[in-house]
């Protein structure tokens, strides 16, 4: 018997079951703050050149003569219509005299050798510890790229370890990793340290959080799975909440990445409260265990384990899954639903984390608020999802969170260059009405694309769909810095803009998908090929499939002789 068949007889989330679910959504909490302390840690301060020769120099203006010689050190320049000291520039010493107004004439200018940094956000961050600013800005970009980077690897990594030595065991080696990587940068000495222990973080946070989902949907019965799988989104939502009310208290960098990995100690307990997923141990050989789980369930439940011998899933077609893989892109119809599947993945991944990374660009309010707020709106986007997915279909509820987040950043254009700044609060409305549509999407195009793919290659469709979304969310920090080193209105709409048409077109591109709610998904090559093709016949798809089952390899083969749907 196999195990679902099992947790229909004990239950499929009773008490036990709910008790392990909770535990293992709580690292969502600290994976959310980790993916997104990024935007605290490497905040941009306003600042300006040093000057030279005064060791207690600050960005604040301590007295009238401090204020002159910053007049006579550092030039002004034209920044968002406002005439104020340059940022990165300085006069050069001894090559310029005074004029009756005391102001340098026939001055040359050049880079600064160090900085001073408003404090009145943070007193210190990544950025300033660093210098990653003017002529450096680019390094920010480059360590939140390595970061998503080294998700990217550990969703494949870890995950090796996962299905190789067990979910728990990769859930072990992810937290060891992040904790050390944690703890680690506050004695970062310089950039190249910096960016490998954020690898590192990246890695391992992808680690611990696939661990840690893995555990909860297996340990969960089919009726529930898809209310398991979208639940676990509030928990991840709520650690950005967290994380906004951490920044506010604690504006040192050091201090907060302190705050944020010390939590990490407490899941230690899990070695003890965590059992390892039974369909694990079923597929690797150790059923006597996984009935141990079974029977701990059953109690919880108040119901008995029938008694039988626990069997793994049937796997005869996961030696042919390369190949099935490759006929996603040499079949025509999966090709171009595979295209739009993988193109939705990066766009939403970049519109996500580039909107939470743009909070202190749109011009408006506290950085605090406006972040808070951000973090708010995942909670009705994942709602819907809940209750809507079912009712309104897949297709139709991810191109409405697409659609509409992607016109809402488009439209911030408009409110960017024509109204006040006392209205700028238009602004960050709109661009959380984006980031909604983002998180919404996110959570449809979990189920979607796992619905649209066949059966032989769902999970590694799936693991390439993922990765697809890490290079979207590597791309985002050089959008979000781009926009800042154009500067003025038109810096601060540029990553709106492509998000939100990028959103768009995306959007649009999905009403090429068919629709999966209540049909029953795909098991074959030939089944995705011809799902939800109303063209032909079910004797002709019977045929197919048949000739496939009979020819094997060669079948496969000869499905390029099979005439094409014109739907995509």
């Amino acid at each position: 018997m196999r195990f679902d068949e099992i947790l229909r007889h004990i239950g499929e989330f009773g008490p036990y079951q709910k008790w392990i679910y909770f535990l293992v959504c709580l690292p969502g909490i600290t994976h959310g703050i980790r993916m997104m302390i990024t935007a605290f840690m490497q905040f941009v301060p306003k600042h300006r050149c040093a000057i030279p020769g005064l060791d207690n120099d600050t960005f604040a203006v301590q007295s009238v003569y401090h204020q002159k010689l910053i007049n006579e050190t550092v030039p002004y320049e034209d920044i968002d219509n406002e005439y104020k000291v340059s940022k990165c520039e300085l006069y050069t010493p001894g090559t310029y005299e005074y004029d009756s107004n005391n102001q340098p004439i026939n001055a040359t200018i050049t880079a600064c050798a160090r900085y001073v940094y408003d404090q009145s956000v943070f007193a210190a961050t990544a950025t300033t510890k660093l210098n990653m600013v003017c002529g450096d800005a680019i390094l920010r970009s480059h360590a939140q790229m390595v970061f998503m980077g080294g998700f990217f690897v550990g969703v494949f990594a870890l995950g090796a370890v996962s299905d190789k030595f067990g979910r728990k065991t990769a859930f072990f080696v992810a937290l060891f990793l992040n904790i050390v990587a944690g703890f680690g940068l506050i004695f970062v000495p310089e950039f190249y340290s910096y960016v490998f222990l954020r690898f590192i973080n990246g890695g391992s946070s992808a680690g611990i959080f696939t661990a840690t989902y893995i555990i909860g949907l297996e340990i969960t019965g089919p009726s529930k799975r898809l209310w398991a799988g979208v639940v676990n989104k509030y928990f991840f939502s709520g650690g950005i909440l967290v994380l906004a009310l951490m920044g506010y208290f604690i504006r040192d960098w050091i201090i907060l990445e302190i705050v944020a990995t010390a939590p990490l100690l407490c899941y230690l307990s899990f070695y003890w409260l965590v059992p390892e997923s039974p369909r694990w141990l079923i597929t690797n050989g150790q059923p006597e265990k996984a009935m141990e789980i079974s029977e701990k369930v059953a109690k919880a439940n108040k119901t008995k384990v029938p008694q039988t011998t626990l069997e793994a899933d049937d796997n005869k077609e996961k030696t042919s899954q390369l190949k099935s893989f490759i006929a996603l892109f040499t079949h025509r119809v999966l090709f171009f639903r595979t295209i739009i599947i993988f193109f939705n993945w990066m766009v939403i991944a970049m519109t996500y984390f580039g909107l939470s990374m743009n909070t202190d660009n749109l011009g408006a309010g506290s950085f605090f608020l406006a972040f808070f707020i951000g973090g708010l709106m995942d909670f009705p986007a994942i709602t819907l999802c809940l209750f809507l997915l079912d009712r309104t279909g897949r297709k139709k509820l991810h191109c409405g969170f697409m659609i509409i987040g992607g016109v809402s950043c488009v439209c911030t254009i408009l409110t960017i260059l024509y109204l006040s700044k006392e209205l700028q609060w238009i602004t960050v409305m709109l661009a959380m009405i984006g980031k909604m549509g983002a998180a919404g999407g996110f959570v449809v195009v979990y189920i979607y694309s796992a619905e649209l793919y066949p059966t032989v290659v769902r999970t590694t469709a799936f693991g390439a769909s993922s990765a697809c979304a890490r290079f979207g969310s590597m791309a985002a920090p050089y959008i979000v810095d781009g926009g800042k080193m154009i500067g003025g209105d038109f810096g601060r709409a540029m990553p709106l803009m492509v998000f939100g048409g990028l959103s768009t077109a995306a959007g649009l591109l999905c009403l090429l998908l068919p629709e999966t709610l209540n049909k029953d998904l795909p098991e074959t090559i030939v089944d995705g090929e011809h799902f939800d093709d109303e063209s032909s016949s079910k004797s002709e798809k019977a045929e197919e499939i048949n000739m496939e089952k009979q020819g094997g390899e060669a079948g496969a083969d000869n499905l390029a002789y099979y005439p094409r749907i014109a739907k995509v």
